[in-house]
Parts: C-alpha cells; structure tokens; sequence
C-alpha cells in the first residue's frame, strides 16, 4: 500500500511546492498581478482553510493506519495542532465567521514550528527531543521522494499552505485595498 499511496502524496507535495512559489510571489504582486488570485484566496479562505486540514488528516491517518508508520511524538503533536481546524473551519463555514482564522493562527504557527523542527531533525539526522515511536527517532526517515520530500516536510507544507490561506484573509479583512 505504500508503495501507492507514497508517490501519489509525494508528487502532490512536489506540485504544492511549485504552486506555493506561485502564491508567495502572487502576494508580493498583490498590487498588480497578483491581486486577482489573492482575492481569490481570500474570497474561499474558509474553504480551502478546510480543504487543506482536512488533506492533512487524510493524509497521516493514511500513513499510520493503512501504511502502519508508528506516528511519533512530534507527529502526534502536529495532529493537535491541525486536526481540529477542519473542525473550526467546517463551524465557520456553517456559520458564515471569519473570525475563526484569530483561533486557528496560533494552531498553525504550533504546526508550523513543530513540522519545521522535524524536518530539520530529519535532514540532519539528529533530534533534540526523545521519541517514542516504535523503533526509531522522531528523525527517522520513513519516505525519501524526489531528493527531498519527507512526511514532516509534507506537514510543513500543508501547516505554510495554512498559514498563506490566514495571512490572505487577514490582510484583505484588516485593509480592503491591500
């Protein structure tokens, strides 16, 4: 089954990458290219606030209970911090609140700072915290795809996809003319 489900995460992890560069110049555009899209992002915020949560969950509960990679500290830390914005962001779209992204901020810099640890400890080699996982270290590399991609460096990708998503839609709610 990892064989499987691996690639297809990994090639997905890689595309975001590509696109996240997009997004990241869009909003330094933002005032001419730009501008468009990040409308865009800030019109659906609550939307893909969730989609991408809800991939994110997805996509470690694939890798814990179907691939049967032990979740270690650090992993389950991360889910914390990310599970129950799906939660907020499906209330805030029922509810029609765009004040969830005050609650969800903090969750996500947690997210962020966490994942971005771990991949460190995974590319280092080394990790600063005990782990306790089944056999290994929080640093243990269970994917390797392209050179790179790591299931920590997958969970930064979603937590910065997250973030891009907040920062989008505090920058038009503070000021309509950014």
């Amino acid at each position: 089954m990892a064989s499987l489900i691996t690639p297809i995460l990994s090639f997905a992890t890689l595309i975001a990458h590509i696109v996240f560069v997009f997004c990241i110049l869009a909003f330094i555009y933002r005032k001419s290219w730009g501008n468009k899209f990040i409308k865009f992002v800030h019109k659906h915020a609550l939307w893909l606030g969730f989609g991408v949560s809800t991939v994110a969950i997805v996509g470690s509960l694939l890798y814990s209970n179907l691939i049967g990679f032990a979740p270690c500290t650090l992993c389950w830390w991360q889910r914390i911090f990310i599970y129950p914005q799906a939660v907020l962001f499906l209330i805030a779209i029922i509810k029609k609140d765009r004040g969830i992204f005050d609650y969800a901020l903090p969750l996500s810099i947690a997210a962020f700072i966490i994942s971005l640890y771990q991949s460190y400890s995974n590319f280092s080699g080394t990790s600063l915290l005990p782990c306790t996982a089944a056999g290994g270290e929080c640093s243990r590399i269970y994917v390797l795809e392209f050179g790179y991609i790591t299931i920590p460096l997958m969970s930064l990708t979603l937590v910065s996809y997250l973030l891009f998503i907040k920062l989008c839609a505090k920058k038009y709610d503070n000021n309509s003319n950014a």
